[in-house]
């Protein structure tokens, strides 16, 4: 685990903050027990240190989107976003999701293979960074409806960083625009 501590908070992926943050963070499942395993994800979330608040949407189930776009032979995914309130360093809780997933099972032998759980850090306040370890705000949050709609569902008024209202992306992507 990433134990990096640094005092105050100016954007630095690797610096704890000084006050609360809001990281959003997407969870999905399409192996196993789907459900339990985001259920378990979103409780583990609640209980990291320096974490105040989790708050969840309902899952939603979508096909499955591998590298040569979506499949609908692959099992179909559950999933959610939470919005986490946290003074963790987005690279400390980065090393904390990925604990989770492994806590559940994940393999990482593909990529976008199937998989027990997948706890992806959509955004982290308004931090944005080109580091390759922890891009920000995802690169692709954008493009997922599986990912915005349950967002909004939580958040009227969420806004994706250096992308917009999250309402306006997810009425576009649905547009076909």
């Amino acid at each position: 685990m990433n134990r990096r501590l640094a005092q105050g908070f100016s954007g630095d992926v690797s610096a704890h903050p000084a006050a609360s943050v809001t990281a959003v963070v997407a969870l999905g499942a399409n192996l196993g027990d789907r459900a339990e395993a985001m259920r378990a994800a979103i409780d583990e979330l609640g209980r990291l240190p320096l974490v105040d608040d989790v708050r969840s949407s309902e899952a939603v189930e979508s096909v499955a989107v591998k590298l040569d776009g979506p499949d609908a032979s692959a099992p179909t995914y559950l999933n959610a976003v939470a919005l986490v309130t946290t003074r963790l360093a987005p690279t400390v809780l980065l090393d904390y999701l990925h604990a989770i997933e492994a806590r559940h099972g994940r393999e990482r032998r593909e990529r976008w293979g199937d998989r027990t759980l997948d706890l992806d850090l959509i955004a982290y306040g308004d931090v944005r960074s080109d580091d390759p370890a922890l891009l920000l705000p995802h690169p692709r949050a954008a493009e997922r409806d599986f990912v915005l709609a349950p967002w909004l569902s939580i958040d009227p008024d969420a806004v994706l960083p250096g992308a917009g209202r999250v309402d306006a992306l997810l009425a576009r992507l649905r547009s076909g625009r």
